[in-house]
C-alpha cells in the first residue's frame, strides 16, 4: 500500500535505518502451523517494509537446523506440524554475525541456546510467548488432569527463556494478562500477528436473490482436542438446516480419522475434512458461508482473523483459555464453549438472516482491516525491536 510505503520512507528519512533482524524458530518450513506461518508472514512483511530477515530453523532455506529427535515428544509434536530443531552454535554464530537483534519463538532448547549465543555476541533478544501451556496439555493425555500442570509449564517457559528477556510479543491481552498473572516481569507488548493481504472480503450476495441449495460451514485449525471440532459436528446435526449443511474443517491433526468418522455417521451430508494449502485458502474462503470457530484454548486464532477479512461472519466459542472470543462484534457471534445445542441455534440463526449475513460479513471485513493488518502490526513489531535495541545500548 503507498501510504505504507510513504510512512516507512518517512521513519528511515528520521532517523530510524531498516534493521536486520534474526528470527529463531523451531519448525519454519510447515504451512500447516499456525506459529510457523505467523514466522514466515512477519518476515515477507517485514522485508517489504524495508528490513533485513534472517530465518532460522527447520526448513530455512539459508539458516537451515538439523532436527532433534526427543523420544515420543517429538512423535506426539509431528502430528501438530510441529518439530524441533537441533542447537547448533556454528549455525547461530554465522546466521548472528551482523544482526541488530535476535527474536526468539519458542522456549524449547533451539531458542535457549539461541538466546545465550545472542548475548555472548553482545546482539539483544526479544521473545514471542506463542504456545500456551493448555495446548500441551491437552494433547498428553491424562496429564492435563493433573492439579496445576498449566502452573508448572508457565513456571517451565519463564525459567527456561522468558526470565531472560526484557521485551516479550504477545499476540493478544488475554495471554498478556496470564503471564502477567504467573510472574513474567518483561515489558509485554500485545501485538496480533496479522493477516496478510491475500485474504480480502468476498462479492456477497445481493439482498433478495435466490437462496442456494446449501450452506457451506466452515471452521479452520488443527485437528486436536482443544479445538473443540467435535462440538461443531454435533451441531451442525442438531441444525434445523442440516439436510442443507455442507461442512468443512481445514487443518490436519492427530483428531483427523476420529472427526472423519463422527461426521460420516452424524451428518446427513458428507463433510470434508483434511489439510488444505495455506495458499489456497482465500480463495477457498470466499466460497464459503459462515466461519465456525469451536476451540477451547488459542492465544489469537489467526485462522478467525483470515475467515473476518474473508468477509465471513464468525461464530465464537466463549472460553476462559481463549483469546478469540474477543472478535465478536456481537452477541450473535458467540456461543457457550462445548455447547452444540447453542451453537446450532447460532448458525440456524444466521442462515436465516441472510441480509444481516451479507451485512456483518462486510462489516467484519473491514474491522478486521482496520485493526488486524500485517503491516500495521509489523511496525508495531518493529517498534518493540528498536526499544529492545536502545535499551540494550
Amino acid at each position: 500500500m503507498p501510504e505504507i510505503e510513504d510512512e516507512a520512507r518517512e521513519t528511515h528519512e528520521a532517523g530510524d535505518r531498516p534493521l536486520t533482524i534474526a528470527l529463531v524458530m523451531d519448525t519454519i518450513g510447515t504451512q500447516g502451523n499456525g506459529t510457523s506461518n505467523s514466522a514466515l508472514q512477519y518476515a515477507r512483511e517485514l522485508e517489504r517494509q524495508g528490513h533485513h530477515v534472517r530465518l532460522v530453523g527447520l526448513g530455512s532455506e539459508e539458516w537451515p537446523a538439523r532436527e532433534n529427535h526427543v523420544p515420543l515428544v517429538s512423535w506426539v509434536a509431528k502430528k501438530q506440524h510441529m518439530r524441533f530443531a537441533k542447537p547448533s552454535d556454528t549455525l547461530f554464530r554465522t546466521a548472528f554475525r551482523g544482526v541488530d537483534v535476535v527474536h526468539i519463538y519458542l522456549p524449547f532448547s533451539f531458542g535457549r541456546r539461541a538466546w545465550k549465543i545472542a548475548r555472548e555476541m553482545g546482539i539483544p533478544v526479544t521473545a514471542g510467548f506463542h504456545l500456551q501451556p493448555e495446548n500441551v496439555s491437552y494433547n498428553a493425555g491424562p496429564i492435563k488432569w493433573i492439579p496445576g500442570v498449566n502452573d508448572f509449564m508457565y513456571a517451565l517457559f519463564r525459567f527456561w527463556l522468558y526470565r531472560r528477556v526484557g521485551h516479550i510479543h504477545t499476540p493478544t491481552e488475554m495471554i498478556a494478562t496470564q503471564l502477567r498473572e504467573h510472574d513474567y516481569k518483561a515489558k509485554l507488548h500485545v501485538i496480533s500477528n496479522g493477516y496478510s493481504p491475500r485474504f480480502t472480503p468476498k462479492t456477497q450476495r445481493k439482498a433478495g436473490a435466490r437462496e442456494p441449495w446449501r450452506y457451506r460451514v466452515v471452521a479452520s485449525g488443527r485437528l486436536a482436542r482443544e479445538k473443540d471440532h467435535a462440538t461443531l459436528i454435533r451441531a451442525v446435526a442438531m441444525c434445523r438446516h442440516a439436510e442443507r449443511i455442507e461442512l468443512h474443517i481445514a487443518g490436519t491433526g492427530p483428531r483427523e480419522r476420529y472427526l472423519k468418522r463422527r461426521a460420516k455417521r452424524m451428518l446427513p451430508n458428507p463433510a470434508y475434512i483434511g489439510f488444505h494449502r495455506n495458499a489456497d485458502m482465500p480463495a477457498f474462503l470466499k466460497t464459503c458461508d459462515l466461519f465456525v470457530h469451536p476451540s477451547i484454548v488459542d492465544i489469537e486464532s489467526l485462522s478467525v482473523i483470515e475467515g473476518m477479512a474473508s468477509g465471513l461472519v464468525p461464530v465464537i466459542a466463549e472460553s476462559e483459555l481463549s483469546a478469540a472470543g474477543q472478535f465478536a462484534l456481537l452477541d450473535e457471534s458467540l456461543f457457550p464453549a462445548g455447547d452444540a445445542a447453542a451453537l446450532a441455534e447460532r448458525i440456524d440463526w444466521w442462515l436465516d438472516h441472510p441480509r444481516e449475513l451479507a451485512t456483518w460479513g462486510a462489516k467484519y471485513a473491514g474491522h478486521t482491516r482496520e485493526h488486524y493488518s500485517i503491516e500495521s502490526c509489523v511496525r508495531r513489531f518493529v517498534a518493540m525491536e528498536r526499544e529492545a535495541i536502545a535499551d540494550a545500548a
